[in-house]
């Protein structure tokens, strides 16, 4: 490996994190990473002062860029949109990326709440820790302007964020569990049971396979829905288990074979508050590539 080929790949971790932290795909991620390569390799790199800030400001332009782009896309988007998972079972590279909350799909969705500046400026300062210098630097604004940037971020975040604490992995997937359960043997006041009274109910299909197409709250619709849903998967003989995904437990709901939905929750630590539920066939396709890749290679 040439000695450009190697100072790229000693960043790349570091780049495809904000790269897929910024626009909430991996494959758009990749494609961020490829542009930057060809800017990298296009690069007189021994003139370069610091190598790792270039190619962080690089990245993070293109990001902004194709950000910009996706949220005029999602506009248009049938129904809502989730962030597409990232890991199975931590298997792949990537799963080398810190396990910080700020990979979770819950943070990822928070983070949609942002505007494409707040994001890269907030990313930058808060998960990879750059200065407010640096992170002015890399955006090309003043100083001040970044600080207003990150400052209406946290403000957003906070107000958007769960109502408690994230609770850890143990405790979502006691939750799950549960959950499965009720699913298995459907009764309505069990469900109900599992629901926070305004809890919250998103499915991402795309308009592409049977999903609601817009948000729905409260404990009594989300358990006559999921009383439905139950009822459906046992007639196909829907199979589930809990799995990782970016690091915390989810649900897999599987259909002859073919993954037809993963689902994650959010918790106040004793009852669900949010399900978010991936149908869209075109992002379980993807996913269920990379869960069967990672179950051959375990057996190798």
């Amino acid at each position: 490996m040439d000695p450009q080929t190697a100072l790229f790949q000693q960043h790349r971790q570091r780049l495809f994190g904000l790269a897929y932290r910024m626009l909430g795909t991996p494959s758009d991620a990749e494609d961020v990473l490829h542009d930057a390569w060809l800017r990298w390799h296009a690069q007189d790199t021994d003139a370069l002062d610091d190598p790792e800030a270039w190619l962080v400001t690089v990245t993070t332009r293109i990001a902004l860029d194709r950000l910009r782009r996706a949220k005029t896309e999602r506009a248009h988007y049938s129904g809502p949109w989730l962030p597409e998972p990232l890991t199975v079972d931590a298997e792949q590279p990537e799963a080398q990326l810190e396990r910080a909350e700020s990979l979770t799909l819950t943070f990822l969705v928070l983070l949609e709440r942002l505007s494409a500046d707040e994001r890269a400026a907030f990313l930058l300062r808060e998960v990879f820790d750059y200065s407010h210098a640096e992170t002015a630097a890399m955006l090309e604004i003043s100083e001040d302007a970044c600080r207003q940037r990150v400052h209406r971020a946290r403000q957003r975040l906070r107000e958007d964020r769960p109502r408690h604490a994230m609770p850890n992995a143990d405790t979502q997937r006691r939750l799950l569990e549960r959950f499965l359960q009720a699913l298995q043997q459907p009764d309505l006041e069990t469900l109900h049971a599992l629901f926070a009274e305004d809890a919250l109910h998103v499915a991402d299909s795309g308009g592409l396979a049977r999903a609601t197409l817009h948000p729905l709250h409260g404990a009594e619709r989300l358990a006559r829905l999921y009383m439905q849903i139950a009822r459906q998967q046992q007639r196909y003989g829907v199979r589930h288990e809990i799995r990782l995904l970016n690091g915390a437990p989810a649900l897999f709901s599987w259909c002859e074979g073919t993954l037809v939905a993963a689902s994650w929750i959010d918790t106040d630590g004793e009852r669900i508050t949010a399900m978010h539920a991936l149908r869209h066939p075109g992002k379980l396709a993807r996913l269920e590539a990379v869960t069967k890749a990672a179950a051959s290679a375990s057996l190798h």
